[in-house]
């Protein structure tokens, strides 16, 4: 998508081999009109899928998804990464590896939430090596809810992530695919969207 590309090269940050900061539009401050905009072209591509919940993993996650959410008209869901006090009963869990963060993580939704009826959308701001998404495809699983779709915002395609999903037989589709980073500059590869 255009749109997206063009704000991750004038707004990101190029840290080291393979991290990219984006924090002023996506991961710490949040440009909604460019997540509404996000959430209707993702929305869009699912909208055949009879998608009855959207679901993320706390906390960059959280403003596409919702916006997603919010043009597919479902109840959208985010991951807790720490279990509070008031989450005592029918939890359901998966283990997930943060690349950025070097921390594995209990992620927990409350099985009340998901149920076999519902056709699940997954959205997530980054995929890169897929460990989000697989723990979030486990948890859904769990509940005997179906994954239609993962939906991307940025795609860090020289990392195994997508390849890890789609052997899972669950399609992908990105926003923005970085194909590498070369000289502190961002190269795109073609997007699914």
């Amino acid at each position: 998508m255009k749109l997206l590309e063009e704000r991750i090269l004038r707004d990101g940050n190029v840290l080291g081999e393979n991290i990219l900061k984006v924090d002023s539009f996506l991961t710490h401050q949040v440009d909604y009109k460019l997540m509404k905009e996000l959430g209707k072209i993702l929305a869009d591509a699912y909208r055949d899928k009879r998608i009855t919940k959207v679901v993320t993993i706390e906390a960059s996650g959280i403003a596409p998804a919702a916006y997603v959410a919010e043009s597919l008209d479902v109840p959208m869901i985010f991951a807790k990464k720490h279990k509070n006090i008031t989450m005592t009963e029918g939890i359901l869990t998966a283990e997930v590896y943060s690349f950025t963060k070097q921390v594995t993580s209990t992620v927990s939704i409350a099985s009340k939430f998901l149920s076999q009826e519902d056709h699940v959308l997954i959205v997530d701001d980054f995929l890169a090596n897929g460990q989000a998404a697989k723990g979030l495809i486990e948890i859904i699983q769990q509940a005997g809810a179906k994954v239609e779709g993962i939906g991307i915002v940025i795609e860090k395609s020289f990392q195994d992530g997508r390849e890890l999903i789609q052997k899972m037989g669950i399609p992908v589709s990105s926003l923005a695919r970085i194909e590498k980073f070369e000289n502190g500059q961002v190269v795109f590869t073609k997007a699914d969207l």
